[in-house]
């Protein structure tokens, strides 16, 4: 068995982990990161970018079928279902090749294969060529999570499909329930919605994109139904009768009655499960909570030296929090002083159609909050940018403490919004009130106006509504 020395190994190379090794080499910590399937993790190369590549195929097909309204001409508009997955699957290679790359330049030690902790700073790795023990000062647990999948509603890959098989499909659904409708649900149901699936969405709670505003759920699903979509709410799967080549019959219950309904595939999306498994956790006494580690501001486990980030430690399950936590760790462990991350100032994005962003709280939790709070509405109507762009449907909410000027939170639906969100959250992260907002100076003719327009509505004093 080989032995290697160092001052930190990172267990998991997805957007936490990697960034974490990377914050630790800058630091001058010896380090490895052990990874057992691809380096970039689930976000790199089976969640976040490659879905982003397959929308954005369906965004430019969806605009390619408004060409008239452009003074454009296109005919015979079509999709090659396979060169829109090669597309998606090749955008993930490059980027995953990258965090190759990085590791060699930052001269993390890489180990490809499955850790399990033995004891106190002593990490084994099964790899092809055997066992490799690792031992650390410190160790950052960043294994990520996995698909959830519920009793009877378990992938097969075939009629049942997570965003796995989805995201390397070569069949395109005729006719597709998707379950759950977060982020990873609506993403898919938007992306074979436009190219021209029947979608039918059925969603637990009493509304799609539960997370979000209610107002802006709302304007959802309006534009979700528009599109061709069927959004069943508070309804539950029951049960699935799967038949082989012929597609699957769903049992749908809703206020307590139930019915049936034909599908040729499904999507489970319901969320996540941490993987917590095989690490040996148990042994030295790290608390588990729901297959996520339970660690304190700065995700300390309450065992000496070992530390868990990104989803694997809980909500949100977002990779720019994984990144920053890696970030934070990493000094830690070098001896400085970083400050903890607020969840509440970690921006959400759904890159449906329409996009959908939000920051903070919404204004029904503020409200529950007890807070006395100003709102501000701004319609993608009333921008220049946008009509411009024949993206007009959409709006920006703002929610303000009435006593102070805090912003509390913001919250959008519309064409860009998940690149414009961050105005946001710079101004949560300074701590800025309405007045500084309503000071700052929006270029013009741009969307994010509709951002100072917004603040200006909570106030009364919207200059173009």
């Amino acid at each position: 068995m080989a032995a290697h020395a160092f001052d930190v190994v990172v267990i998991g190379a997805g957007p936490g982990g990697y960034v974490a090794a990377i914050r630790a080499a800058q630091l001058g910590q010896r380090v490895a990161i052990v990874e057992r399937e691809n380096l970039g993790g689930i976000c790199l190369n089976w969640g976040c970018i490659p879905t982003k590549a397959l929308l954005r195929s369906a965004e430019v097909f969806h605009l390619m079928h408004r060409a008239k309204e452009f003074g454009l001409a296109v005919s015979g508009a079509s999709f090659d279902l396979d060169a829109v997955v090669a597309r998606s699957r090749g955008v993930a290679r490059q980027l995953s090749g990258g965090i190759g790359h990085l590791m060699k330049k930052n001269r993390v030690s890489v180990f490809m294969g499955v850790a399990s902790l033995q004891g106190a700073g002593l990490v084994s790795v099964k790899t092809d060529r055997g066992v490799e023990e690792l031992t650390a000062r410190a160790i950052i647990l960043a294994t990520g999570a996995r698909a959830r999948e519920l009793p009877g509603l378990e992938a097969d890959g075939d009629l049942v499909w997570t965003y796995r098989h989805a995201l390397q499909t070569r069949r395109m659904p005729k006719k597709l329930l998707v379950v759950g409708s977060g982020a990873i649900g609506i993403e898919f149901a938007s992306f074979f919605n436009t190219l021209g699936a029947d979608v039918t969405v059925c969603e637990v709670m009493d509304r799609v994109l539960p997370v979000e505003d209610a107002e802006i759920s709302a304007f959802a699903r309006k534009a979700f139904v528009k599109q061709g979509m069927k959004i069943l709410e508070k309804t539950t799967v029951k049960k699935l009768d799967r038949r082989p080549g012929a597609g699957v019959t769903a049992h749908l219950e809703s206020a307590g009655r139930t019915v049936t309904a034909d599908f040729d595939t499904v999507i489970s999306a319901v969320g996540i499960v941490g993987n917590v498994e095989g690490l040996g956790l148990e042994a030295l006494g790290v608390k588990i909570d729901r297959t996520h580690v339970v660690t304190d501001e700065y995700c300390r486990t309450g065992v000496p030296g070992l530390y868990a980030i990104g989803d694997i430690a809980g909500a949100p399950w977002l990779a720019h929090k994984a990144s920053h936590e890696g970030v934070m760790v990493a000094e830690l462990i070098a001896g400085l002083h970083p400050h903890p991350i607020k969840p509440g100032s970690i921006a959400g994005c759904t890159y449906c159609h329409p996009q959908v962003a939000s920051v903070g709280m919404t204004e029904q939790k503020a409200r529950e909050a007890g807070l006395a709070v100003k709102i501000g509405r701004f319609p993608f109507i009333g921008n220049g940018k946008a009509i411009a762009l024949g993206e007009q449907e959409g709006l920006i909410k703002t929610v303000f403490d009435a006593g102070t000027g805090e912003l509390l939170g913001a919250h959008m639906i519309g064409a860009e919004v998940t690149e414009l969100i961050q105005g946001y959250v710079i101004g949560r992260s300074l701590e800025t009130t309405e007045q500084e907002l309503m000071a700052t100076v929006f270029p013009h003719p741009t969307l994010s106006e509709m951002m100072h327009e917004a603040v200006l509505d909570a106030y009364g004093r919207a200059l173009h509504i």
